[in-house]
């Protein structure tokens, strides 16, 4: 396996004989097929955190996320949370597959 983004609490890596990834959640690690890495992407970009910082909005500062079909269910904190948007957005860009638009500058 190769190691394809490390942040503070999480680890990425790429598997060429499986075809798949794992993410190393500290506790866990969970195997994912692209389409699976996809969707975490969607969740993660659609977690607004703000709401972490808005005590009627998220009281606790806990944000659930489920993935593979709900086979796996992790308990994140406002940290947590922040470190696996990292970990998406440079995994996604490494990999070449970014979606963020690059600016253009005249």
């Amino acid at each position: 396996m190769t190691t394809v983004f490390s942040s503070k609490f999480y680890t990425l890596y790429q598997s060429d004989v499986d075809r798949c990834f794992y993410i190393d959640f500290g506790q866990k690690t969970v195997k994912l097929s692209f389409c699976q890495l996809l969707a975490l992407r969607q969740k993660v970009h659609s977690i607004s955190i703000e709401d972490h910082f808005d005590s009627d909005m998220n009281k606790h500062g806990f944000e659930v996320l489920m993935l593979c079909n709900k086979e796996h269910l992790f308990l994140l904190n406002t940290f947590e949370i922040l470190d696996l948007m990292d970990l998406v957005q440079h995994s996604f860009a490494l990999l070449g597959i970014s979606s963020e638009i690059p600016m253009i500058t005249s």
